[in-house]
């Protein structure tokens, strides 16, 4: 990370899924380490995730996701910050997200996906370690 630039973090909890207590526990690891975060809210549309994005210039989209559409909502996400020019910013996905579904995914552009029980710390070398800031 560098020292004179704050990681900015969007967390955002797409679609319908009422449940935000993982992403509010991410987003205060990411605070505690260093990060500015930015959390949108429960029920955002991938049209409300991306324009939050870009309003608040972040580095990094973190997704969280327990209700299953995941397949439907992240490549939405990604294909509208292509739209954007922005798929220079680092979208990271995590909740309850089969194996099976990780692979295609990562081939729409989510760079990694956490699953229930990743370390906190794991989480935050990640994003230090591949944002572009």
């Amino acid at each position: 990370m560098s020292s004179s630039k704050k990681i900015r973090v969007l967390v955002a909890k797409p679609g319908l899924d009422g449940h935000d207590r993982g992403a509010k526990v991410v987003a205060r690891a990411l605070r505690d380490a260093g990060m500015e975060v930015i959390y949108t809210g429960l029920r955002q549309t991938p049209e409300m995730i991306v324009r939050a994005a870009l309003d608040e210039n972040v580095h990094v989209i973190g997704l969280s996701i327990l209700s299953g559409a995941h397949n439907a909502l992240f490549p939405k996400i990604m294909e509208l910050l292509r739209k954007e020019g922005a798929d220079d910013i680092l979208v990271v996905g995590g909740g309850i997200i089969p194996e099976d579904d990780i692979p295609d995914l990562k081939k729409a552009g989510i760079s990694e996906v956490f699953g229930p029980g990743t370390p906190l710390e794991e989480i935050v070398t990640f994003i230090q370690s591949h944002a572009k800031v």
